[in-house]
């Protein structure tokens, strides 16, 4: 199919998804994925389109810079314990049960195996915030701690993947050396850059922002890095910058939801071969358990530690999986580890993980909110407000 026709058809579900999300309370971003999945299978589409894996990919970096501008940095210092231990442990369950499973029971290769566990102990930041900003929560301790512990739990997978498969080209000091450079000048340039230029309608303080985040991108394909995590601290780093401008923040999260994110959850949903999951349904189902079962059991202790009223809540956002699950699978089957079978079961997984435990947690476990409701994490803090809900 022809660039053209295919964009057309996936912004038409990108339109029929917002328009199923207003009408029934659900994350836009789960409605994307279930209509990848429906879109891919039934036109056979090709999710490998250089102009869709390229905005996807650059859609997933901006939803981390977003995500890491949402971050108190004294909010997160202040629990750095918390996400520590529960980002750990959340990585840690899964990837050794799923490895496992893979090794024993289904008789995959070690490396293989080891594919597996590190795909499947992911937990999606990109989701987890895009429902915490349509729900409102990520203005509030709860939806913060769920960030952070979201940004351990990968940042773990991806010291994980790249110790034992990826090996670092030499242009890993110069993506090292940029991304740091990045971390300290941007804080301290953007008040002048953004006072200077901002405010106008060619918004070129979004420009200056994605122009450093594909440089990030270049780079890191390069090195054979990724450019999310350091986009993460980048956007933690310029979260103070947007509490105090949030005009500026609103308008860069508009672009990214309005015309970034929707192809990035579509194209993650399109990586489903349904009929190589139908062939496959058994092994699915242990890999499913071999995912949800350990991050369960993993998360849900610490959730009822740190957050005791919206632990089940927590848990759930915690188990979901997309950006570098996905990305991990891509990796074993271009490096021929896994084959095409493998490489779909281990996406459906991955979709599944993204779709199922959201859905959940938006309809039976949100935190209750009437109009303006208070939401407290431990110690309870009296000035959190939640700003909207949906669900």
């Amino acid at each position: 199919m022809d660039p053209v026709s295919l964009a057309a058809i996936l912004v038409g579900g990108v339109l029929l998804a917002s328009m199923v999300s207003v009408e029934f309370g659900i994350s836009v971003a789960l409605i994307e994925l279930a209509l990848g999945v429906a879109l891919g299978n039934i036109f056979s589409l090709n999710p490998d389109q250089s102009w869709l894996v390229f905005i996807a990919g650059f859609a997933s970096v901006v939803l981390t810079f977003l995500a890491g501008a949402e971050v108190d940095p004294d909010y997160f210092r202040e629990r750095f314990a918390a996400s520590i231990t529960i980002g750990v442990a959340s990585f840690a369950g899964p990837f050794a049960v799923a490895t496992a499973v893979a090794l024993g029971p289904l008789g995959w290769s070690t490396k293989a195996s080891l594919i597996a566990g590190t795909a499947l102990s992911t937990t999606s930041l990109a989701v987890v915030y895009a429902v915490l900003v349509e729900t409102g929560l990520n203005t509030v301790r709860l939806g913060k701690l769920i960030m952070s512990a979201c940004f351990v739990t990968d940042m773990c997978t991806v010291i994980v993947l790249s110790a034992i498969f990826i090996k670092p080209t030499i242009w890993f000091p110069v993506f090292l050396g940029v991304s740091v450079a990045a971390i300290v000048v941007l804080p301290k340039l953007a008040p002048w850059f953004f006072g200077r230029y901002g405010d106008r309608v060619i918004e070129p303080e979004i420009k200056l922002i994605f122009a450093v985040l594909l440089a990030l991108m270049v780079l890191g394909k390069a090195a054979n890095g990724q450019a999310v995590l350091p986009a993460f601290v980048l956007g933690l780093v310029m979260s103070r910058h947007y509490q105090r401008h949030r005009e500026e923040q609103r308008r860069l999260r508009v672009v990214a939801f309005a015309f970034l994110t929707p192809f990035f959850f579509m194209r993650g949903g399109m990586n489903v071969s349904l009929s190589a999951v139908f062939a496959n349904l058994g092994i699915l189902g242990l890999l499913v358990a071999a995912k949800m079962v350990p991050k369960l059991g993993a998360v849900y202790p610490l959730a009822r530690r740190h957050a005791r009223e919206n632990a089940t809540f927590f848990t759930l956002l915690m188990s979901t999986g997309l950006t570098f699950g996905t990305i991990s699978a891509l990796y074993g089957l271009t490096a021929h580890i896994i084959d095409r079978t493998q490489f779909s079961l281990l996406v459906t997984v991955v979709v599944l993980s993204a779709i199922v435990p959201t859905a959940i947690a938006q309809r039976w476990f949100s935190p209750k909110a009437t109009g303006e409701q208070r939401h407290h994490l431990m110690p309870p803090d009296p000035s959190e407000i939640l700003i909207g809900e949906s669900g």
